[in-house]
């Protein structure tokens, strides 16, 4: 029987190139502080995950996630079978509370040794591949000079699908969309996110300003658990897309019984692991709700993981790209070989598992748990 022999960690906090800072209603994403994740089964295949959370957004970090992984997680999976590993995360769940981010880790290191076994991507093993593309875009934050140079960093990376990071005053709001719509072009996908910033009131109001800059979407506008408001929103022009109201699958079905949205971003992270995204997915499609695959500013690892969650995942949305942004983001990749992106597509290999492989000297800071 493979079991799960062992489970390695180490730290990282890659420097964010400067010109991508994004600024949003949230704070400014400008420092990440990553935890990788290895495990070995007994049969010899390992698999890497990454603890892609920051405190101001999750409540997670290296820091919390080693200890947690330390205190409770790993003694519960260690030595138990890797397949099936849907049980493997009911003993994470059972162990500890809440911590996705961190949960997420160990679970695409699992999925990734599991993949590893059967000799298939991860796309596979999760029930795919319904794609071997995804479209991707890029965040877009502050305004005037700050705006364009953040834009013609993403530009030159190859991005030409956008959203702009709004939340804050309508009226100035809508001044910045203008400027990023001249920046971009008439015809250039561009949509917006406002990590839940707006007053109900202030994101109507916000609507009504923006829409003669078509932008194509707006991500949740108001508080996550004001699934009232997100609901009186939809019609009015504009995609509704529920983000921060959706980590978990309880969260999803709270957003469908109440109408709040067109369109889900479901994470690795927040979901738990690449499993349960593709279950979110297949639940969210049923009731006609098309699904984005979001981001917490990952690394190459997080990338991969959601490049093959999104190929396995029905009702990837056709009008909206995903937000799989990888090593981009950051002054340096971690993998030996990036993800295959151009800025505007990420393409699915056929190697197995993740399909990536750490760079030498980040493999090197691995230590056991035990």
């Amino acid at each position: 029987m493979n079991t799960v022999e062992d489970i390695e960690v180490t730290a990282i906090s890659p420097v964010v190139r400067p010109e991508l800072v994004v600024a949003g209603a949230r704070g400014t994403h400008d420092r990440s502080d990553f935890l990788l994740v290895r495990v070995t089964t007994s049969d010899g295949a390992t698999g890497v995950g990454e603890v892609s959370a920051t405190l101001q957004w999750s409540g997670e970090d290296a820091g919390t996630a080693e200890y947690l992984i330390r205190r409770a997680l790993a003694p519960a999976i260690l030595g138990q079978p890797l397949v099936p590993v849907a049980d493997l995360e009911r003993r994470m769940d059972q162990a500890a509370a809440g911590a996705p981010f961190t949960k997420a880790g160990i679970s695409t290191a699992l999925w990734d040794a599991y993949a590893r076994t059967l000799g298939v991507p991860l796309a596979v093993a999760l029930g795919g591949p319904l794609r071997t593309e995804v479209p991707v875009k890029c965040s877009l934050s502050g305004s005037s000079e700050r705006l364009r140079d953040v834009y013609q960093a993403a530009h030159r990376a190859g991005f030409r699908s956008f959203k702009l990071k709004v939340g804050f005053d309508p009226v100035d709001d809508a001044r910045r969309l203008a400027e990023a719509r001249a920046l971009v072009g008439p015809d250039t996908f561009l949509g917006l996110d406002a990590n839940g910033g707006y007053r109900p009131a202030d994101a109507a109001r916000a609507i009504e300003l923006m829409r003669d800059q078509d932008p194509a979407f707006l991500e949740q506008p108001v508080a996550a658990k004001d699934l009232t408001a997100m609901s009186a929103l939809r019609g009015r022009g504009l995609s509704i897309v529920a983000d921060e109201s959706v980590f978990g699958t309880d969260d999803l079905v709270s957003v469908i019984r109440a109408e709040a949205a067109d369109a889900v971003s479901l994470y690795i992270g927040k979901a738990g692991g690449p499993g349960r995204v593709v279950s979110m997915a297949h639940l969210a499609n049923a009731f006609g709700l098309d699904v984005v695959l979001g981001s917490n500013g990952e690394l190459g690892i997080g990338a991969a993981a959601q490049l093959h969650a999104a190929c396995a995942a029905p009702g990837l949305s056709l009008t909206i790209p995903s937000d799989i942004i990888g090593a981009h983001y950051y002054e340096r990749d971690i993998l030996k070989t990036p993800l295959d992106s151009d800025g505007q597509t990420v393409r699915l290999g056929d190697a197995p598992g993740l399909g990536v492989e750490v760079a030498d000297d980040i493999a090197a800071g691995f230590t056991s748990v035990r």
